[in-house]
């Protein structure tokens, strides 16, 4: 289907149809003033029903594809880059800082060793069911993608939702803070909380120009800390394996895996928590998704590079965490907190080596935020593209450096306010948990669309009947997703049994998962304004059109045509 498309002020454009052919969009044309210069594609009223559903369909993938074509810098990250964007994401501070939240919550380090495998079984089903998707649209965007082709009706309103957490939320505030920390911390002081925050600017400025001015640097510097990042799980594996034989700085050597399952629970609390923690300690398998549109050879790319990240990263964080339970005893890692690699180091090797190789953990935390602020800095550009938020065009360009410049300062922006915001304690614990629960949210809804490409002809959704894809995630997979992904919806409205299990102090528990529903409910609520009072008050009709940038990246926008 062609697009007939006339010069602009601002670059070139042409009206696209409806995706379902409603009255809120055009398909036919008009000569009103405002598009007097415009060729719209021609009425579908004429076709026969079944021409008319197939015309209906088509459009909404030609719709959808004018957003997701080759961007300007086109496919420019490899294999290598591929495997360093996930597990950059996924191997952030959790593996040297959550050991001690498992086990107080497992009761058990037999349990908490299982709970680290069973968030990779979740990780590799994830990371399929996202695979699925991304290879029948190799594009730029991840969820929004996947969520605009699975909720068409009402038109745009999931996607709404989707960008206000999307734009409001700053995923990378907890490890630039955590990386300030261990950097305090090499240098022999106590950590400082401004100290920290402090150093988490310079991180978070430091990923700003990089992947806002530099992109290829940015790119070749962020492999470069994930192979240090890999060159410290090595360390610590290597350095298990002595500790296990006795090569320990302490008078007594711990026995923690005599008895290993003595103490377990087995209440749905902890449980639940344990799952939670160790599933969100493999978030970031879905990152490669938000830049798909500049890999090379997609489908290839995401045969290998998924499941060899994954794969690898599973067996050192088993081995990372057999290492710290044989070099620290059971009591200081429940009290370690986010200072269990720290621990390790000084029981092995030394309080000097301690502070050395604690810069080692703090780059790896840094790799974390350098792997987010790339990926979301896309993400908020895909939603400029596709015009679901103000000032879509600034979102959307590429100008002045050939990099999503503005969508990565926004994204910065907006961690820095998450970070710098709310003192230490409960409200900067509440912030960070922000962050974490809507991504369970979009997940069971990314599920639950894939889910029905699996079931029979007659069930399936319009856009399910000619579903065709590459990589096929198998309905095992998606079903046990999506199943593990709403139990994780779920899990943060349940109360603690124990007042040690509680997140907050003083906040009520399920603060952050109501906070988050407000959130979406926000973006329904900039829908409702956007797609349906102002349209009806002004009387006029939001028509899609395609443009081009004067950098030449393609977005869709959305113009008024009164009635």
């Amino acid at each position: 289907m062609s697009l007939h498309s006339s010069d602009e002020e601002n670059g070139k454009h042409s009206p696209i149809p409806s995706k379902d052919g409603d009255d809120a969009i055009s398909f036919s044309s008009n000569n009103n003033n405002n598009n007097n210069n415009n060729n719209t594609l021609p009425k579908l009223e004429n076709k026969g029903q079944h021409d008319t559903e197939e015309a209906i369909r088509q459009t909404h993938d030609d719709v959808s594809s004018i957003a997701s074509s080759e961007l300007p810098q086109g496919r420019s990250l490899g294999m290598m880059s591929a495997v360093f964007i996930m597990a950059n994401r996924i191997v952030g501070t959790g593996v040297f800082a959550t050991t001690g939240t498992i086990l107080g919550q497992s009761g058990s380090v037999g349990m908490s060793l299982l709970y680290w495998l069973i968030g990779s079984i979740v990780a590799f089903t994830g990371y399929f069911v996202y695979a699925e998707f991304a290879s029948a649209m190799p594009r730029n965007g991840g969820e929004l993608n996947y969520l605009e082709k699975v909720y068409r009706k009402p038109k745009f309103l999931v996607a709404s939702m989707y960008g206000a957490q999307a734009l409001l939320l700053g995923q990378a505030a907890g490890n630039a803070y955590t990386a300030g920390q261990y950097f305090i911390r090499a240098g022999g002081t106590e950590s400082r909380e401004w100290a920290a925050k402090g150093i988490g600017i310079a991180i978070l400025l430091a990923a700003l120009i990089a992947h806002g001015t530099l992109l290829k640097w940015g790119v070749r510097f962020q492999n470069a800390l994930g192979l240090i990042k890999f060159f410290i799980l090595l360390l610590i594996t290597f350095a298990g394996f002595a500790a296990l034989a006795g090569h320990v700085k302490l008078e007594q050597k711990p026995r923690n895996f005599e008895n290993a399952f003595e103490g377990s629970r087995n209440d749905i609390y902890g449980i639940s928590q344990c799952i939670y923690n160790a599933i969100w300690s493999y978030v970031g398998y879905s990152n490669v998704f938000y830049a798909m549109g500049e890999v090379r050879n997609p489908i290839r790319t995401m045969r290998y590079a998924g499941p060899i990240a994954l794969l690898v990263i599973t067996i050192l964080y088993e081995l990372v965490q057999i290492a710290y339970f044989a070099a620290v005893p059971k009591e200081d890692v429940l009290q370690s907190k986010q200072i269990i690699a720290a621990l390790f180091f000084k029981n092995v090797f030394g309080e000097k080596s301690a502070r050395a190789l604690s810069v080692f953990v703090a780059l790896s935390a840094v790799a974390n935020v350098f792997s987010v602020v790339f990926s979301q800095g896309r993400l908020n550009q895909a939603l400029g593209r596709d015009g679901l938020v103000p000032f879509s065009k600034f979102f959307a360009s590429n100008r002045p450096f050939k990099a999503p410049l503005a969508g990565v300062s926004w994204h910065v922006a907006m961690t820095l306010i998450i970070m710098l915001g709310p003192p230490a304690g409960d409200a900067y614990n509440f912030v960070l948990n922000l962050s974490s629960y809507p991504l369970n949210v979009v997940n069971s809804a990314v599920g639950l669309g894939l889910l029905s490409v699996y079931l029979s002809q007659r069930f399936r959704p319009q856009w399910a009947k000619d579903w065709s894809a590459p990589i096929r995630a198998t309905l095992p997979i998606a079903l046990f997703y999506t199943l593990v992904s709403m139990f994780l919806v779920v899990v943060p409205w349940i109360a603690p049994k124990r007042a040690s299990d509680a997140v907050y102090e003083t906040l009520w528990y399920a603060l952050a998962p109501a906070v988050s529903i407000g959130i979406f409910a926000l973006g329904a609520a900039y829908w409702l304004l956007w797609h349906q009072i102002l349209p009806r008050v002004g009387h006029y009709k939001l028509e899609q059109r395609a443009e081009t940038l004067s950098d030449g990246t393609k977005i869709v926008t959305f113009e008024k045509v009164y009635k």
